[in-house]
């Protein structure tokens, strides 16, 4: 399974700007946009409901983890939104995963095109950071790779995961099972604080579902054209 659209991360601070952001666009395109916590926590719930209604869909990237019945309420509320895609992470345990899915079950009424993902290492996390500072023995793959196995086992739609580890992953899981892969770059781009990155056509090859893309779309000169140029390399159309 593929998302064809490349998911752009609305890494912005308020409304004002994301609609300054999508103006640039052609008004009858629906794109694939990732609403993270800095849009949320300033917006709220409103700026979800108004993209939606704008036809897009939309990635609420909230990052749930707590304990089960707390991220059940809140997967609840969150299928309510009608939102295609969200987050918990995997190190919140099988028991909170597997409430998580109930919660969105029931409050998407069992669409079954909403969906969570796990998120198993953030692409910023260095292998030495893992060992050093989470006490994990394991390597970065082998760590990744148990995620995404508890994830799947506890019915959850795919897992947020570095292109790196997506064949890996992609070897070991239903084809169904999505890999959702941040940290995208175009050659030339800056890495910021991102460390384990690959350009969309890398991400295509090695396995990625989705890709997900912020600053070298949102901070380009030409934020349309350098959407065009990822959806044709995600595409492998170059």
């Amino acid at each position: 399974m593929k998302i064809e659209r490349p998911i752009i991360a609305l890494d912005f601070p308020d409304k004002q700007t994301v609609d300054n952001f999508l103006k640039k666009f052609p008004a009858n395109q629906q794109l694939f946009v990732k609403i993270g916590m800095e849009l949320f926590y300033s917006e709220g719930q409103t700026m979800v409901q108004e993209l939606i209604a704008a036809g897009h869909d939309v990635f609420l990237d909230l990052k749930c983890h707590d304990i089960p019945h707390t991220v059940e309420a809140a997967m609840r509320v969150i299928g309510k939104l009608g939102v295609k895609l969200t987050t918990i992470h995997a190190s919140g345990g099988t028991p909170m995963m597997e409430a998580a899915v109930s919660g969105l079950v029931d409050g998407s009424n069992g669409d079954p095109s909403a969906k969570i993902l796990a998120i198993t290492q953030l692409t910023s996390t260095t292998e030495k950071q893992l060992q050093r500072e989470q006490l994990v023995t394991a390597s970065m793959q082998t760590s990744v790779l148990n995620y995404a196995a508890l994830a799947q086992q506890a019915g959850l739609g795919g897992v947020v995961c570095s292109a790196w580890e997506a064949a890996a992953i992609q070897a070991q899981s239903q084809p169904n099972f999505l890999r959702v892969t941040p940290g995208i770059r175009l050659a030339g781009n800056s890495h910021d604080d991102q460390k384990r990155v690959m350009t969309p056509d890398q991400a295509a090859s090695n396995g990625s579902s989705a890709i997900v893309v912020g600053r070298a779309i949102t901070q380009a000169a030409d934020p349309v054209a350098a959407y065009q140029l990822v959806e044709k390399l995600w595409r492998k159309q170059v």
